[in-house]
């Protein structure tokens, strides 16, 4: 009896060898190593990724002779996935957490060392917030939501952050390095930001970071209310339902977007959707 053919038996192994080349990361991998990897004679592995090659797919360094992937991958994955910005993945949110909290919320998204309010839900109290109105922003620190960010970049983009960020905190009374670095320790380790800094009289606040499919903190959702509201019970369900709407959003975004990449991307989706 004969053995049944795969059809698609070719675009599978020309997929597995696309992620072992992901799972290299910038290195990428000799033809050797791909073929063992792989489990593919060598001249079938090398005739697999020299199409990959033509095509973009994959990259070829000279001298080290190792193969990567190509830019024209990430030009493809650019363009996939949901087509809404960020803005417009947030605002079912806040229209459900302001009519189920009572507060009001809004959605801030990392703008280098800033982070910009880009949309808003108002709850029936007059709320003060950093930001202001959509469009305002607050550096990277100061505030629940921007502190939320903060707190889950990676160690030298807080590093950065807070060199370029503290000198520019001197008229917020107690923002010190010791201050920052130990807030930021306290709320990753939480998950999310909570509680008043006292920096607004008689406001407080509570932001979760929202993450990108690979990981990477690119904005938070911020709820603005008054001290008397934020009792430490009330604090753990408002916690609970920001953290499962952040986790919602976030799993809609593509993490190739170029807009979540680059400084002012909040700003610029804000006048998009505007």
């Amino acid at each position: 009896m004969e053995p049944a053919i795969d059809p698609n038996g070719g675009i599978h192994r020309t997929f597995g060898l696309l992620r072992l080349l992901a799972s290299a990361g910038g290195a990428g991998l000799r033809l050797k190593d791909i073929a063992d990897a792989a489990g593919l004679p060598r001249p079938t592995t090398h005739r697999m990724l020299a199409s990959l090659i033509a095509e973009g797919m994959v990259q070829r360094d000279p001298g080290a002779k190792h193969y990567r992937l190509g830019l024209d991958l990430f030009v493809l994955a650019a363009r996939a996935g949901n087509p809404m910005n960020l803005r417009e993945l947030c605002r079912p949110a806040l229209l459900r957490l302001t009519g189920s909290l009572g507060e009001t919320i809004f959605p801030l998204g990392r703008s280098g060392l800033d982070a910009v309010c880009i949309d808003g839900t108002n709850g029936p109290r007059p709320i003060r917030s950093f930001t202001g109105d959509i469009g305002g922003s607050v550096m990277l620190g100061v505030g629940q939501g921007s502190m939320a960010i903060l707190a889950h970049l990676t160690a030298g983009e807080q590093d950065e952050v807070i060199r370029y960020n503290l000198p520019r905190m001197r008229d917020y009374a107690g923002f010190d390095e010791g201050f920052l670095r130990a807030e930021i320790a306290r709320v990753r380790g939480l998950g999310y930001s909570d509680g008043a800094q006292g920096l607004i009289p008689g406001m407080a606040g509570l932001g979760a970071p929202i993450f990108t499919p690979d990981g990477r903190a690119v904005a938070a959702l911020s709820v603005g209310t008054t001290t008397d509201r934020m009792t430490p019970e009330r604090n753990g369900v408002i916690a609970s339902i920001l953290l499962n709407e952040a986790r919602l959003i976030g799993s809609q975004l593509n993490p190739f977007d170029p807009t979540l990449r680059r400084a002012g991307a909040a700003m610029e989706m804000t006048g998009r959707a505007g």
